[in-house]
């Protein structure tokens, strides 16, 4: 079979069907296939996509307000109205969608070559988190930055830097294979800089993200499976270590495997249990929006970590299984993208790509995990869904770049430049 055949047979299984127009430079040549279907059909932006984005967006903003509306109630938010997080919420999906907007302009060859100004603004911002009166710490942990209508959190920031860092600099060390250790040391290093930056605010929630979005693009970059599952033992022994030489970390873990004890069930095992309820609670088809009796003061961040818990409680089973089928819908469509990518000779755009769909496919699976008792608590929230600002303008923007690159997929496959 030649390259001809191989790469239009690849692209028969991960593509929409026999109807895009799809020229590949091979060797400095270009191949261009027409088939059934006009051009003009090829142009535009993933439309699917778009729309499993705006409708996560909307049932999050609902169910945000599901979740915090009887938190004045507690004397704690009781100088807060009750739309007082919905509002928020609001502003941050506005500004969030300006700044999506904005990114969309600007082509992944920009990003390319600002990723590693990024990583370091990253750095910078990760240290300056960690300065008194400028960090603003939330139960005992210094993750934010106040910027007056919104805290912003650099952790977020961190992830989006990282993937691009990483992404750029797998592509201009594309010799992994010969001089493994030489390559991804340097890489490591920075990894393990931005760790420790995140472990003294804490948030070890946010490191295990930055940790898998590197090690994902390690792999996809042309690391093979060896070196890769070396790579993984060393990042796992790490993170065995972290929460062995810490006490509150073991605690953590020991609530998680006995949520209902009378050590746990009022302290570190509260959120759990009380999550584990909701879902009962909401058996298959759930009491209904706005009908969740465990919003009312007892789960604790009902409307951030485990906004989760809240939709299985009014929603059921059924409502839990289509936040997750929209959630896997959107990362295949994504991978599907960062391929497509890499099919037309853009290794960055589509290392870049398929480091989103790692990033929100991750850190889904982490807080539906956590939520369900199926792994220990992190502080992860819900992409796209729950209350928070930083994070839903980090994974606005990052979705703007993978519809950027689609964008300029299309504009390629149609013989036109970018």
């Amino acid at each position: 079979m030649t390259a001809t055949s191989r790469l239009m047979s690849w692209f028969s299984g991960v593509g929409k069907g026999a109807s895009e127009v799809l020229p590949v430079r091979l060797g400095g040549q270009s191949l261009s296939r027409t088939l059934a279907t006009p051009p003009a059909r090829v142009a535009g932006s993933d439309q699917a996509l778009i729309w499993i984005t705006v409708a996560l967006l909307i049932w999050g903003l609902v169910m945000v307000y599901s979740a915090s509306i009887a938190m004045p109630d507690n004397p704690k938010f009781s100088r807060y109205a009750h739309t007082h997080f919905l509002m928020r919420h609001m502003l941050s999906l506005a500004v969030a969608f300006v700044a999506a907007v904005l990114v969309f302009q600007v082509p992944m060859a920009t990003w390319e070559k600002v990723a590693p100004w990024l990583f370091v603004a990253s750095l910078l911002l990760l240290v300056l988190v960690l300065v008194p009166f400028i960090g603003k710490g939330v139960n005992g942990a210094r993750r934010w930055i106040s910027l007056g209508i919104m805290n912003f959190q650099p952790s977020e920031l961190a992830k989006f830097a990282v993937l691009l860092y990483a992404a750029d600099y797998m592509v201009r060390k594309m010799d992994v294979k010969e001089h493994f250790f030489r390559a991804v040391l340097p890489m490591a290093t920075a990894i393990a800089v931005v760790g420790v930056l995140l472990l003294a605010e804490p948030d070890m929630g946010a490191f295990m993200v930055i940790s898998v979005i590197a090690m994902g693009i390690l792999f996809l970059g042309g690391v093979n499976a060896r070196m890769f599952l070396l790579i993984a033992s060393v990042v796992v022994v790490a993170f065995g270590l972290m929460v062995m030489l810490s006490e509150w970390r073991r605690e953590r873990i020991f609530a998680y495997l006995d949520p209902w004890s009378d050590k746990y069930s009022m302290g570190k095992g509260y959120q759990l249990s009380h999550s584990l309820i909701a879902f009962g609670r909401g058996e298959v088809f759930g009491v209904g929006l706005g009908g969740s009796i465990e919003k009312l003061n007892w789960l604790p961040e009902a409307h951030t970590d485990f906004l989760m818990a809240v939709i299985g409680e009014e929603f059921g089973l059924l409502g839990v299984v289509v936040v997750i089928g929209l959630f896997v819908w959107m990362t295949r469509r994504i991978m599907h993208i960062g391929r497509q990518a890499i099919a037309l000779d853009r290794l960055f755009a589509g290392l870049v790509a398929q480091g989103v769909g790692i990033w929100i496919g991750f850190q889904t699976f982490i807080n539906v995990g956590v939520n369900l008792g199926a792994l220990p608590t992190k502080g992860l929230t819900l992409p796209l869904m729950s209350y928070g600002g930083s994070a839903i303008l980090m994974n606005l923007i990052s979705l703007a770049v993978v519809l950027r690159i689609d964008y300029e997929n299309r504009v390629l496959m149609r013989g036109g430049r970018v």
